[in-house]
């Protein structure tokens, strides 16, 4: 399991492009509290104090609200 990390996600945007104005086309979900998941590591591509960017398969980006401290995921992804 060295490949995934196990984090509390909420809350998510998805970025599925742009549009013809050049507009940043965004899709905001919104739930109630966290969920634990498997994220696989070479999909994180960012960490900020409020969020995770991971990539997805067909080009889209997705920006995860997460529980966790900012500090805890930053120790657990250097530690791998």
């Amino acid at each position: 399991m060295k490949d995934f990390i196990e984090l509390s996600l909420g809350s998510f945007m998805i970025s599925h492009g742009y549009d013809e104005h050049n507009k940043e086309i965004e899709e905001h979900i919104k739930v109630n509290g966290f969920a634990k998941k498997l994220v696989a590591v070479n999909r994180i591509k960012s960490l900020s104090e409020r969020y995770i960017l991971t990539d997805y398969v067909d080009g889209r980006w997705i920006y995860w609200e997460y529980e966790e401290a900012y500090t805890a995921v930053k120790e657990k992804l250097e530690s791998l």
